[in-house]
């Protein structure tokens, strides 16, 4: 099978419907038949995209022997799944910046809870190698789909190259496709400049589409978040299972550094990904979990204030009012 196809596929099949979110994980606690069936036990429905979270904590052993249940709450992008946690069918998020503001804009009701971060070479704008698109500037009147929908990561780096290249959002015509959508558009050519993150980008690039711009540079923030919904932060223990998950992401992180090889190989196995995407998701993936802190609330609520001075954030969330510090110590 086509490597492009295997990952479409799969991840268009975990966002078809809410109703079909929960896969008992193979990696966590275990299901309640294998632990013989106790009720007793908190259940932790961690949400993930792209199973990029389940691939790291497959391949890094780092969930093992919790003493809670884990389920997967799987999407390909951050707004079902933020749809998810709205919907009481996913206790955690894992989403860049820009989402993140999206969803608390919408009255989501989750905290920020754990920082993530990369270098931001992760999210792109790519242009077809037969269009005549070489430069941010050249974007001027031309049609930018932007995945997965209104308030992502990616729509941040287009707003933000634009206004550094001196043009308008308005000089511009996007257009919001789920990524597997757009994937497939892209490469029969109905789609010409395509501003995306992740293996969508990866793989785009390595089918000959030319890279515009990255988010490097401080083009965008580099961070994400882990969020807990407030349902679950309520509850004594699913708040201990976060905290502990928290701490078994970080471990796994670590992991990911000193072994990015062995990532590698274990994104290609899950994922369908090509030797050649495989390194260089790893090579952009985020290196730490971090505490939630002043610093990096204020590097998020510029990039929420860009967005609402051009009309995609409203309103226009206080960030910090969003954000619970106490599972995480700096």
């Amino acid at each position: 099978m086509n490597p492009v196809n295997r990952i479409s596929r799969r991840a268009l099949s975990s966002a078809l419907v809410l109703t079909a979110l929960l896969a008992t994980a193979a990696c966590g606690g275990g299901s309640e038949a294998a632990s013989g069936g106790s009720s007793s036990r908190v259940t932790l429905t961690i949400g993930d995209q792209a199973r990029n979270l389940q691939t790291l904590f497959n391949a890094s052993g780092a969930l093992k022997g919790t003493s809670y249940h884990v389920k997967w709450a799987e999407f390909e992008g951050a707004a079902p799944l933020f749809q998810a946690v709205q919907a009481g069918a996913a206790d955690t998020s894992y989403a860049a910046d820009l989402p993140t503001l999206q969803a608390l804009s919408g009255e989501v009701p989750i905290k920020a809870v754990g920082a993530l971060h990369n270098d931001g070479t992760h999210t792109g704008i790519v242009a077809r190698d037969d269009s005549s698109v070489r430069s941010v500037k050249d974007l001027k009147g031309k049609k930018v789909v932007v995945s997965s929908a209104k308030g992502s990561i990616a729509e941040y780096l287009l707003a933000h190259v634009l206004q550094q290249a001196g043009l308008s959002y308005d000089d511009v015509q996007v257009q919001y496709l789920l990524p597997t959508d757009a994937q497939a558009a892209f490469t029969s050519g109905k789609i010409e400049v395509w501003a995306t993150f992740g293996v969508y980008k990866a793989v785009a690039e390595q089918q000959g589409g030319r890279l515009l711009v990255n988010g490097a540079d401080g083009r965008v923030s580099g961070y994400g978040f882990i969020g807990a919904s407030e349902k679950a932060l309520a509850d004594q223990g699913r708040k201990a299972a976060i905290t502990d998950y928290l701490r078994r992401l970080g471990k796994a992180l670590a992991w990911s550094q000193e072994h990015p090889d062995d990532y590698a190989k274990a994104i290609q196995q899950n994922s369908g990904a090509s030797a050649e995407v495989a390194k260089t998701l790893v090579s952009q993936a985020n290196g730490e979990l971090l505490p939630v802190s002043s610093q990096v609330v204020q590097a998020v609520q510029k990039v929420g204030d860009t967005m609402h001075g051009i009309g995609v954030l409203t309103p226009n969330p206080t960030f910090a009012d969003h954000v619970d510090t106490s599972l995480i110590k700096e």
